[in-house]
């Protein structure tokens, strides 16, 4: 390997970044996007600057050491999720918070960020399926992707919750019943794999963070009154076991990559 090689802090992937898509997968999808949310608004409410500097710094070393592995690990990639979340959220959060931009605003704002990042993505590299992320490119329309979706998200429960005033239950119960409908639509409808994958996960934002605010928001907010704190801790220490059981049993490694057991698919007919 040449000199110039081994210094490139972005070298191409071995292998796919993103884990098979899984019960686990969506399990621990929720619980980051409450963890994101539980976090932010406890550090928020202690101090806004040190929030900031504590979710930017985060995300920014999560995202370095996601960057530098060269295949799927575990702690590494839900690592970079649930600092995303921290981060994803506080953005969200800035936009209402500090410039007064309305609920509404906010989620139009990153719809369209949204949108906007799928199309570039779309038009570049011919697929939105989260089994061709394999080269460097696709990992960061991902990630924006990914990033977007936390903040698109934190804005939508926010809208429903506080807005719509319908309270953090009921959010919670609209968005699953919402999250139900690209599975339904996808098993008995044929919907595309990758349009239900990408509906369904954006849904997940604001479906955990209408739980985690309704487990950590006083009563007099339409909580349950455990606390933000409280909340972040639980769903980290769930998260912990669930990513170290995934980095012994290794079954969310993409078929056919290196160390899953299976064959290589076929990549022109990939779903997500």
């Amino acid at each position: 390997m040449s000199a110039a090689a081994r210094m490139s802090p972005l070298r191409e992937p071995l292998a796919a970044k993103v884990p098979e898509i899984g019960v686990l997968f969506w399990v621990i999808k929720l619980l980051t996007t409450g963890t994101g949310e539980a976090t932010s608004d406890y550090l928020v409410a202690g101090n806004l600057v040190v929030a900031a500097a504590i979710g930017f710094f985060g995300f920014a070393i999560a995202l370095w050491i996601q960057f530098r592995v060269r295949r799927y690990i575990a702690a590494a990639y839900w690592f970079a999720v649930m600092m995303v979340a921290v981060f994803g959220t506080m953005a969200a959060d800035v936009l209402h918070k500090s410039f007064g931009v309305p609920y509404i605003g906010s989620t139009i704002f990153y719809a369209v960020v949204l949108a906007v990042v799928f199309y570039l993505w779309n038009k570049q590299e011919r697929t939105l399926s989260i089994h061709s992320i394999v080269t460097t490119r696709r990992e960061v329309y991902y990630w924006l992707t990914v990033l977007a979706t936390f903040a698109l998200g934190t804005a939508a429960g926010d809208l429903t919750a506080r807005t719509m005033h319908l309270g953090y239950f009921s959010s919670a119960v609209l968005f699953a019943g919402l999250m139900v409908v690209p599975a339904v639509a996808w098993w008995r409808f044929k919907l595309n794999a990758v349009v239900a994958f990408w509906w369904a996960y954006v849904l997940t934002r604001p479906l955990g963070a209408s739980l985690a605010d309704w487990f950590g928001k006083s009563r007099k907010l339409s909580g349950l009154g455990f606390g933000d704190g409280r909340v972040a801790v639980i769903a980290t220490a769930a998260i912990v076991v669930l990513v170290g059981y995934l980095a012994v049993a290794r079954n969310d490694i993409q078929r056919g990559q290196p160390g899953s057991g299976a064959r290589r698919p076929d990549r022109r007919n990939a779903t997500p």
